[in-house]
């Protein structure tokens, strides 16, 4: 644990202030022009806390915001919108789940399945940053043609805790984001496909919370395997309806550029969750596709556990 360091006027010096200290006429920062430099901590009572975000919205030495430990945790599923917060320094939390995904486009229909979707989040160096790690396995079945299975490229990001909530300012964070090409085949995009991930949320009250994420990604065609930029955004509204479940309805949105045959695709979805304990949730959610293009329906559920 970190241990800070003794104060000057508890040292052992027979005169800490110097003679000529008391000559000196001792001049404002408003007088000088100078800003007091601000502290990468906060420090009362010789006890320091790491600052919890890496900027603040308000000018000073008193920070708030970031992870909370005595709290319940905060994760990233189930819904599309990832959560603004980190983990907090040297905590592991671990997000699995499934998905059963059907779409039928009037042609051919296909059924999917996505497990373990295991999301590695692990608080690093600082509260405001935590490394992310992601794999997935893929079983689809397809009409009239032979099932296909195996695993994703691996997904690896870092997320970065920006600011906390001031008032109608937002708390917000950003992932730089990628995946690598590691998985079977049939899934795997062949490259390296890099993109940010911008989120932003308000708690309003006790019961009511929202927010929304605006990112991008490089894609590649299914069809003509071409690359082009996807973007995606989101809004979602969280409901506090017991100190152990919650709920949420969600909005999300897909918007390949420049891309030859994909299309957008809309959806909307909302879930439950259940708080086993603090460091314990449990989760299920269902969404409809909101266009053509978009998968029909999908139904999942999950499971986070964070590890102090």
């Amino acid at each position: 644990m970190y241990q800070p360091p003794q104060a000057i006027a508890d040292l052992p010096f027979e005169n800490p202030t110097p003679a000529w200290h008391e000559n000196i006429t001792p001049v404002s920062d408003r007088e000088s022009g100078l800003r007091p430099l601000e502290p990468a901590s906060i420090c009362s009572d010789n006890e320091c806390q790491p600052r919890g975000t890496l900027f603040q919205w308000s000018y000073g030495t008193s920070f708030s915001g970031g992870p909370d430990l005595d709290e319940p945790l905060a994760t990233d599923r189930p819904d599309f919108t990832e959560a603004s917060s980190t983990v907090g320094r040297g905590v592991v939390q671990l997000e699995l789940g499934y998905t059963y995904i059907y779409d039928d486009d009037g042609t051919a229909s296909s059924k999917s399945h996505s497990l373990p979707e295991p999301l590695l989040r692990y608080g690093i160096l600082a509260d405001w940053l935590e490394f992310r790690l992601g794999w997935n396995y893929s079983s689809d079945q397809l009409a009239q043609l032979n099932d296909i299975s195996g695993s994703e490229d691996l997904y690896l990001g870092f997320k970065i805790g920006l600011t906390p909530q001031e008032g109608i300012l937002p708390e917000m964070a950003v992932i730089p984001q990628m995946t690598v090409p590691t998985g079977s085949d049939q899934f795997t995009a062949g490259e390296v496909l890099p993109g940010l991930n911008w989120i932003y949320s308000w708690e309003i009250n006790d019961f009511i919370s929202t927010g929304g994420s605006t990112q991008f990604n490089r894609a590649i065609d299914e069809v003509t395997t071409n690359a082009f930029t996807e973007w995606a955004q989101s809004w979602t509204v969280s409901y506090t309806l017991t100190e152990k479940v919650g709920a949420y309805t969600e909005w999300f949105a897909f918007f390949p550029q420049s891309a030859e045959t994909a299309k957008p695709e809309y959806y909307f979805n909302g879930g439950f969750t259940y708080l086993i304990n603090n460091n314990v949730q449990w989760d299920i959610r269902a969404g409809v596709g909101l266009n053509e293009a978009a998968d029909d329906y999908f139904v999942g559920t999950g499971i986070s556990i964070r590890f102090l």
